[in-house]
């Protein structure tokens, strides 16, 4: 029988922040568990961030139950609970209407409410669901909640896991170190250190190995129990066995010489047992410093963000947080303030810095109508801003949203890390009782603790946590500090696709070119004179959204400043040829020369300044009154300053380059060879764009397509991968797999240069992760490694792994 995975059309995507993982193995299983449930379409656990992304059906399953299945494997999920002041409340059928609303919000858990204390209490998962939301909620309900109290966000609980994990480590080492002092009479180098008698004696040992053993340590019996109890091996059942042989060994030397005259016991080992532990709490507490940090991205972008606004609401102005400001209000900025949501101006002149958003140095000038962006900063003048878009939606939000998926989603090459991981543990436990064996029988015949020693070594040695870290954790700081720069992948399979880039192809305008062409040409026939020509063609143009009308219309307006501009009718659209209306009663086309051979207008006359027009890299267009042909128009389109040095770049990584646009020929060609391109794919209608990215692709080249317009979007989807120019329209950016935010084009040679610094970085992690155990285990095996020193290095291996991905975080493309 098929599993439901429930409709596509209601699917719904939580993000859980799990508890208890330690290693791969772990991730690994709880993605296996939630991708088995019905309703669960897809599910990827990020060891690294300990969190869990699905996407599932909510008519087949709840987080509820996914908290549940997080149970049975022997994880948690973490929540955070909010305590509400409730008003409005007449009965119990209240109290259970409000319980009912909240229950099904997305992120919620439990609900409690109490109607005698008009209370109430609501379990939710971090990050799915806000406060404010539930008390939206409430308020739609028809009562009111107060929170109580301010709630512990994610960032506060993993502040407190890391104060916990550095209390335990420290306790575990305050007992540990009498027992390592004991240790140093068993070697002849530090035989002469003076050790206190008490320290010696097998029962204090035992007093301070107990509590390391069960109390500190007691977290890896827990997790070794639930994951051999879901038929699965992980690092905590190697950490275990190796601790407890140690302690056990050493615990049963202790009680024999309660009926001899042994009273120290030359031979035990509550010291490897104890050191053992603390290292790799040690460890786990230098990771999750580390992990804390590459996150910085993510708090860095939060920090942009506006942290209250002043609105305009019944005549007053009234500062409100920058959660309660609404789609419509009319906000206040003044100068110096940071603008606090999507709009646009209302009132007012300023010139905003938008660097954080374009990288572009200097401020922009903003009038009446002209578009602002949140968390950018209003430099001089006052502005009144109607709010079109807040929280969730606004430009800053979504790029957050981005970096967070990325940095939370898998990379394929982490599939080699799970399947390894999946069978490590076995073969390791395996190989340790082999090396007990061939030690007790063959090697040192009859000598246990030897024996035992070398096996311990080999479990310790051989804990795979580095290899579940390579990925996660070059993964989260690389698409973090590509962010930093303005380029946002969309998911860790794109980080590591955009290394393979063999040809790179370029939308011309607004991509290669500023896209804000202007007027420099107007050519009338002969009998028609400029201005008619030029009030005619912009009469017609008004009608259209392209850049190149824009540009006529303006130049048209600048020009004839006195006359208004005739009124067109019966307009239509000819895309990839041009545009045609009726303007005066007297039937207009404005195009391209193909539109002009089609409607069978002879234009003769026309072909030789074209050319030199064209030639020059301008954009002629052709102008038809009546059938015959009346004169033409051109605009240029001046190439962005950055495009010649990015190129370059691109050529200089071994790159194609290869401009595609619907231009003629030779003004495509005129541009290409500005900005230093050698090959262009000049007259491509929208549609077929696509078609020419997969002749690339049927050649057996990996194409990445670059471009910005709402005609770019099929081809930026069929690419291998598809960057959309920041600057451009949303259906662009929603096509794509990276967004590059800064408009200029060295964004696609730091993407690409990120990628291949970040897979780099991934395969040297990976590469000492598995040396790590490689050659660690035949060493312990042969009795060169003391059980300790292979805690020590075990620990050390994850802590370097991680290190090694944070240098991502200075990366300078």
């Amino acid at each position: 029988m098929e599993r439901n995975t429930g409709n596509r059309e209601h699917e719904r995507q939580a993000t859980l922040l799990i508890t208890g993982m330690t290693c791969a193995a772990c991730a690994a299983r709880i993605e296996k568990g939630l991708g088995r449930m019905e309703g669960v379409a897809r599910a990827h656990v990020n060891l690294a961030l300990e969190q869990a992304t699905v996407s599932y059906d909510p008519k087949y399953t709840d987080l509820g139950k996914m908290e549940e299945k997080i149970a049975s494997l022997g994880y948690g999920m973490m929540k955070e609970t909010m305590d509400f002041d409730i008003t409005g409340m007449t009965c119990a059928a209240c109290a259970a209407r409000i319980e009912k609303g909240l229950g099904r919000m997305p992120g919620v858990t439990r609900v409690n409410v109490n109607l005698a204390l008009e209370t109430a209490r609501v379990e939710y998962a971090a990050g799915m669901v806000t406060v404010k939301d539930m008390e939206k909620k409430v308020e739609r309900l028809g009562y009111k909640a107060v929170p109580k109290r301010e709630t512990k966000d994610s960032a506060e609980l993993r502040r407190q896991e890391i104060g916990h994990k550095r209390f335990k480590w420290m306790m575990a080492a305050i007992l540990s170190l009498p027992l390592l002092w004991a240790m140093t009479q068993h070697f002849p180098m530090t035989s002469w250190i003076p050790v206190p008698s008490l320290f010696l004696n097998p029962w204090f040992q035992l007093a301070l190995a107990t509590p390391v053993q069960f109390l500190i340590g007691g977290q890896f019996y827990a997790g070794a129990y639930k994951s051999l109890r879901s038929g699965s091996a992980n690092m905590d059942v190697l950490v275990a066995l190796g601790t407890s042989s140690a302690y056990f060994y050493s615990l049963f030397l202790t009680i024999r010489s309660l009926g001899s005259d042994m009273h120290h016991p030359a031979e035990l080992y509550y010291e490897t047992s104890s050191v053992l532990i603390t290292l790799i709490l040690v460890g786990k507490w230098f990771e999750a410093l580390a992990k804390g940090r590459s996150s910085e991205a993510i708090k860095s972008l939060m920090g942009l963000q506006a942290k209250s606004a002043l609105v305009l609401r019944d005549g007053r102005e009234t500062s409100i947080p920058i959660d309660e400001v609404n789609t419509g209000d009319t906000v206040i900025v003044r100068p110096g303030e940071k603008i606090p949501v999507d709009g646009w101006v209302l009132q007012g002149v300023s010139s905003v810095d938008e660097s954080m958003l374009t990288g572009e140095s200097l401020p922009v000038a903003k009038r009446e109508g002209d578009a602002v962006v949140g968390a950018t900063m209003n430099k001089n003048g006052m502005l009144r801003i109607q709010a079109a878009k807040v929280g969730g939606d606004t430009a800053l939000a979504r790029i957050i949203k981005v970096v967070e998926e990325a940095q939370g989603s898998k990379a394929p090459i982490q599939r080699i890390a799970d399947v390894i991981s999946g069978i490590f543990v076995p073969i390791v436990v395996t190989i340790a009782i082999a090396t007990f064996l061939v030690w007790y029988f063959y090697i040192l015949p009859g000598q246990f603790p030897a024996a035992l020693e070398k096996a311990i070594a080999v479990l310790v040695i051989a804990c795979p946590c580095a290899l579940g870290l390579a990925t996660p954790t070059s993964i989260m700081a690389g698409s973090g500090r590509a962010a930093e720069l303005g380029i946002l992948f969309k998911g860790g399979e794109h980080l590591e696709a955009a290394q393979g880039i063999e040809v790179v192809v370029l939308d011309k305008t607004g991509t290669v070119t500023s896209g804000k062409p202007v007027l420099t040409d107007v050519i009338p026939a002969p009998l028609m004179t400029q201005q008619s020509l030029l009030r005619t063609a912009a009469a017609v143009e008004r009608k259209s959204e392209h850049p190149l009308a824009e540009a006529i219309v303006a130049g048209a307006l600048e020009r004839s400043k006195a006359l208004p501009l005739p009124e067109a009718k019966d307009f239509e659209n000819l895309p990839g040829y041009g545009v045609s209306a009726r303007v005066d009663g007297r039937p207009v086309l404005v195009g391209t020369r193909k539109l002009m051979e089609e409607r069978g207008i002879r234009i003769d006359p026309a072909i030789h300044p074209m050319r030199l027009l064209e030639d020059a890299g301008k954009t002629a267009m052709l102008v038809a009154v009546d059938g015959k042909y009346a004169g033409m128009v051109a605009v240029a389109d001046t190439i962005k300053g950055t495009s010649r040095e990015a190129v370059s770049r691109l050529h200089q990584l071994g790159i194609e380059v290869i401009m595609v646009t619907g231009d003629n020929e030779r003004t495509a060609k005129a541009i290409a060879d500005q900005a230093g391109i050698r090959r262009v794919l000049a007259e491509v209608l929208p549609e077929a764009k696509a078609d020419e990215v997969k002749k690339l692709q049927q050649a057996g080249k990996r194409v990445a397509m670059v471009g910005d317009g709402i005609n770019d979007a099929p081809a930026l989807a069929t690419a291998d991968i598809g960057m959309a120019i920041g600057t451009g329209t949303d259906v662009a950016m929603e096509a794509a797999d990276v967004t590059l935010m800064r408009g200029d084009l060295n964004g696609i040679a730091d993407a690409i240069l990120m990628s291949r610094r970040t897979m780099g970085n991934i395969k040297q992690n990976m590469f000492w992760a598995l040396a790590y155990n490689t050659i660690g285990i035949p060493i312990a095996a042969a009795g060169f490694l003391e059980p300790w020193l292979a805690g020590a290095a075990m620990a050390f291996s994850s802590v370097s792994v991680v290190l090694n991905a944070l240098r991502l975080q200075r990366a300078n493309p």
